[in-house]
């Protein structure tokens, strides 16, 4: 099924009653919840594009941030790489080498956290920001120490929508803010208006729901996500923080693990074939020029079907062939197939998951906009740092 214009979607071959799922997107739909707000061309960051105009300058790009504050914008940029010229460098955890590499002059640092208070985001700021440095900090309206640390600094602050959480915030200026300094176009992202208009997204979106719950009810909760494409390995990474934060509670969710293909057909497909049986898959594939082909005059006969075959051809072929093996032993899985990658076709992507996992959550009859004992491990540090 084309899904939209850029992305093919094959569903699960089974199907699960959905009367109960397309309520609650009605619902979803008619509620003033600014996450679905954010999906909108109508949504209003809290920034004018003149005020990035000062900082369109700088070819090297430096974000700090944590979860759902960085994992977007990184998503954005690797996917959107080659459209993109400048150099933008991630930092979301304790890595000194990693930081070490980043350029030293003439470069603008993006500090990104809701709360203002993120630990981590703290401390790689300490790290990496001096007097001199030129920054712009997103954070919540309210007093925080990033912000009061930005006052200092007398940098640059935007606001950080105060009712969207990170995780669901890629659409909003959490993901968007970047993407403008990417030079990428932000309002091609926004399309729920035209989505919820078509048909095959609406009855996909809302039969893939009804399928996940219909697994989860038979206690297959591992997704395994079979990723085709090597640039789209960050958006699963915050599909995976999207859909693991938002639904493990209360003894339920669902268990998002990313793994990478073909390279895992020599680790991990063993298993997946033929082992428990506690899973259901995802296929993903990006139809992209890999044009490298095979050098015929080294090929020995037994190999002679690779003959005059690209990259591309090879691994469409094992995305395909696997696909038939997982239907042979009748292993339940969804498929996407990318025909181009642009900002429309990744804000559908985004657009498809998060409204797919707010759903989920209504399901599931669990709050998918909170994470109560993650909370608990922050306590928790910041008590034994102030007792060392």
């Amino acid at each position: 099924m084309t899904l939209t214009k850029n992305i093919k979607f094959k569903d699960f071959k089974f199907k699960s009653s959905s009367k109960k799922i397309k309520n609650f997107l009605v619902k979803l739909l008619e509620s003033e919840n600014e996450i679905i707000r954010s999906l909108n061309k109508s949504y209003k960051d809290s920034y004018l594009k003149k005020d990035l105009k000062k900082f369109t300058k700088y070819s090297d790009v430096v974000l700090i941030g944590m979860g759902g504050s960085i994992l977007g914008a990184r998503s954005i940029y690797n996917f959107l790489k080659h459209k993109i010229k400048k150099n933008f460098f991630f930092i979301d955890n304790f890595e000194i080498n990693k930081i070490n590499k980043i350029p030293s002059k003439k470069r603008l640092n993006i500090i990104i956290s809701k709360s203002g208070n993120t630990l981590e985001t703290i401390v790689n700021s300490n790290i990496l920001i001096n007097r001199k440095s030129q920054n712009i900090f997103l954070t919540e309206n309210k007093k925080s120490y990033l912000r009061s640390f930005a006052e200092v600094l007398k940098s640059d602050v935007i606001s950080h929508n105060n009712y969207i959480g990170g995780r669901y915030s890629v659409l909003s200026e959490v993901g968007m803010l970047p993407a403008d300094l990417m030079g990428l176009s932000k309002n091609k992202f926004r399309n729920l208006n035209e989505l919820i208009k078509n048909k095959n997204f609406t009855n996909s979106l809302i039969n893939s729901v009804s399928n996940i719950l219909s697994l989860s009810n038979k206690n297959k909760f591992n997704s395994i996500i079979l990723n085709y494409d090597q640039k789209s390995n960050d958006l699963f990474y915050w599909y995976q923080q999207l859909v693991a934060e938002s639904l493990g509670k209360k003894n339920k969710g669902i268990m998002p693990i990313v793994s990478n293909m073909p390279q895992d057909n020599h680790s991990l497909m063993q298993f997946y074939l033929d082992g428990k049986k506690k899973n259901f898959y995802t296929f993903f594939f990006a139809k992209e020029n890999l044009s490298e082909k095979v050098k015929n005059k080294s090929l020995l006969n037994s190999h002679l079907y690779l003959k005059n075959k690209n990259l591309g051809n090879i691994l469409e072929a094992q995305f395909n062939a696997t696909q038939n093996v997982f239907i042979k032993k009748k292993i339940p899985f969804r498929s996407f197939f990318i025909e181009k990658k642009n900002e429309q076709t990744l804000g559908e992507l985004f657009t498809f998951f998060i409204l797919e996992t707010i759903l989920l959550g209504k399901a599931l009859n669990v709050n998918p906009y909170d994470q109560p004992s993650v909370e608990l491990i922050k306590v928790n540090t910041k008590k034994i740092l102030t007792n060392y």
